[in-house]
């Protein structure tokens, strides 16, 4: 047996991780958090964004463009998984990492710089997509080097829970994005957001981004040349790939559906923008709480139990709960179904990204991963708000972003059962036994 199936098996090691200390777990997580608080910034402040470089008569139309130039960012994430990526797999993790958070700061600070069309025309939006574009590259390749890092540094029977620290700072990331959001749209109005309001937002992410490369260079790196003893082809592992990317089809459309939400009851429902975005608070605490509870769980009764069953029920509930938010219109109802939504996705989603990560061998995980990762984000999150917004003005039906949940939660379950079991607490056992 090679070294890789021996760690995928769990078996002890000479080299096995014992754990990294707290400083050095936050100055992983700090940087994911960070640089998902300035991609989603985007999709919180659609509105807003959109009536500043795509000006329209039609608010719906204006609203569809700025969510085109949101999910113009997600084209180029598989570009950057797999420069970054392999950058992670061929020179470490640590510079790969410090790289995607420098090009994410760029990003963010020419996207809240950018003048308005008022201003400069059409040059606007055309700037403004091209960060877009950077901005989308340098996320690509942080998921990937980070997740790997994530999974090396973790003690075997822990790997479940040091992994979920990827979804819960990026869903922290969302939380804070969601209090910001909701500060700024109780405290200004309507013409200061589309103004100025959204761009401060913006600028509270860039601020940070220094300290984030100072707490990243502290890092020790995980990837040895003595650990390279794998063939560095992705070929024997196309089967997990593959259903890999059914899987995070699943979450992706679920997570991204939800995150909607301020957008679709502020448009749809015509729900008060104050309400609205407190949805987005909602999302990202239930959101944090549940991604490390999954990924405990996970070590404990494996990542297919964990997987499964949370998605069978939000299969079943999604209907119920879009229906209640579009009949009552109601902040506890929005709150309430919001955070049933919320838990589920993220009790079911965390083990997926650690299942597809440790049954990689470490001479292309990063790399693999951060491709798998942005395949799918890149064609389904880029396209799943733009999708449900036309949908629900072609047909007028609000119940739509519900419907597209279930179609993706169906294809993400088929892959879930024909996905092996990863755990090494469940294959040492399935080995020894």
């Amino acid at each position: 047996m090679s070294r890789a199936e021996v760690a995928i098996a769990g078996s002890p090691s000479a080299t096995q991780p014992t754990g990294l200390p707290a400083r050095q777990i936050a100055a992983v997580a700090a940087g994911n958090a960070l640089s998902f608080y300035d991609f989603v910034c985007f999709s919180f402040f659609a509105v807003q964004i959109g009536a500043c470089f795509f000006p329209s008569h039609d608010k719906m139309t204006s609203l569809l463009a700025s969510l085109a130039t949101f999910g113009a960012g997600f084209f180029t994430r598989p570009l950057g998984g797999y420069v970054i990526g392999r950058m992670a797999d061929r020179i470490g993790r640590k510079p790969a990492m410090q790289l995607s958070f420098s090009l994410m700061g760029i990003g963010i600070v020419g996207l809240a710089a950018t003048p308005s069309y008022q201003s400069i025309g059409i040059a606007a939006p055309v700037l403004f997509i091209l960060f877009r574009l950077l901005q989308g590259f340098a996320l690509g390749g942080e998921v990937g080097p980070t997740t790997a890092y994530l999974i090396e540094a973790a003690p075997p029977l822990r790997r479940g829970f040091y992994a979920s620290l990827s979804y819960a700072t990026q869903d922290f990331g969302v939380l804070v994005a969601g209090v910001v959001g909701t500060v700024l749209a109780l405290y200004l109005g309507p013409q200061a957001l589309i103004d100025w309001g959204w761009r401060i937002a913006f600028l509270i992410g860039a601020a940070i981004v220094p300290f984030g490369l100072i707490i990243r260079r502290s890092l020790p790196e995980t990837l040895n040349e003595e650990d390279d003893d794998t063939p560095a082809s992705i070929g024997p592992y196309l089967r997990i790939a593959l259903l890999g990317l059914m899987m995070l089809l699943t979450g992706t459309v679920c997570n991204y559906t939800i995150d909607y939400m301020t957008t679709y009851a502020n448009t749809s429902l015509h729900m008060d923008i104050g309400v609205a975005f407190g949805a987005t608070v909602v999302i990202g605490l239930f959101s944090v709480s549940f991604d490390l509870i999954s990924g405990w769980c996970s070590d404990k009764w494996g990542r297919k139990p964990v997987m499964i069953f949370p998605y069978v029920a939000l299969i079943l509930l999604v209907f119920p709960a879009f229906a209640a938010i579009a009949h009552f219109r109601t902040a506890f109802v929005l709150y309430t179904a919001t955070a049933l939504l919320s838990t589920l996705q993220c009790w079911g989603g965390g083990p997926v990204l650690t299942t597809v990560t440790e049954s990689m061998p470490r001479s292309i995980r990063a790399g693999s991963v951060a491709v798998i990762y942005a395949t799918s984000i890149a064609a389904f999150g880029g396209t799943t708000q733009f999708m449900v917004t036309w949908i629900i003005k072609e047909t007028g039906n609000p119940l739509a972003p519900a419907w597209y949940m279930i179609g993706a939660i169906a294809i993400g379950l088929v892959a879930m059962i024909l996905m092996r079991e990863s755990a090494p607490a469940k294959t040492k056992v399935m080995e020894f036994r």
